[in-house]
């Protein structure tokens, strides 16, 4: 998560009891593991993903970046701000396996120190986990849809291994095998390379 100031580092983190603005939110730093998101101004924590996520994450990242235009940026695992709320109200951070991301706004943050803003991403994509489906399938999907995002993806490693593309958020058929689109960008995506490279491994 992004911080506005630096954390001390011998401060034991701890979930505040009040609802969070944006700017709370991003001054708690880091925790120690897993990761957060904020809902509505509260703190969910979620746990620390398992290797075979994180490859099919790493892989589908290599396809997108190696096909993405210039203007386009893959950036993994980094909050984005909803702008679901008024400024001061208790906002609203996810923080996406991928997205595809303006690449003035990789400047901007380094520069301002701030969040990706929800205005600034072309595509998210989330890869279900065990405890995330409905999470993944339905809450972010509203979320996403809410924020302006235009193009949301859904990665599910169950085999086969299906994309979902919420594209104007008329969600289309589930893919298997290879996915093609022509937006946000043309691309083709090899589905089943997402786990043949750790087939052993748990996801």
């Amino acid at each position: 998560m992004a911080a506005l100031p630096e954390p001390d580092p011998g401060r034991r983190w701890e979930i505040p009891d009040e609802l969070l603005t944006i700017e709370e939110y991003a001054a708690l730093g880091e925790t120690d593991t897993g990761f957060t998101e904020l809902v509505e101004g509260r703190i969910v924590l979620s746990p620390s993903q398992k290797p075979g996520h994180n490859l099919a994450q790493f892989e589908l990242a290599r396809q997108l970046d190696r096909q993405a235009p210039g203007s386009l940026r893959v950036v993994p695992g980094t909050d984005v701000d909803l702008g679901l709320a008024p400024p001061g109200g208790p906002g609203s951070s996810r923080r996406p396996d991928l997205m595809l991301v303006d690449k003035a706004a990789i400047a901007r943050v380094h520069q301002d120190k701030d969040m990706i803003r929800a205005t600034e991403v072309a595509l998210v994509v989330e890869i279900v986990s065990p405890g995330s489906k409905r999470t993944d399938y339905r809450v972010k999907h509203d979320e996403y849809a809410d924020a302006g995002i235009p193009h949301y993806w859904i990665v599910d490693l169950a085999d086969p291994v299906t994309l979902i593309a919420c594209q104007g958020y008329q969600d289309a058929a589930a893919v298997i095998g290879t996915f093609a689109t022509e937006e946000p960008f043309p691309v083709k995506i090899d589905l089943n390379a997402l786990i043949e490279q750790h087939a052993g491994t748990a996801r």
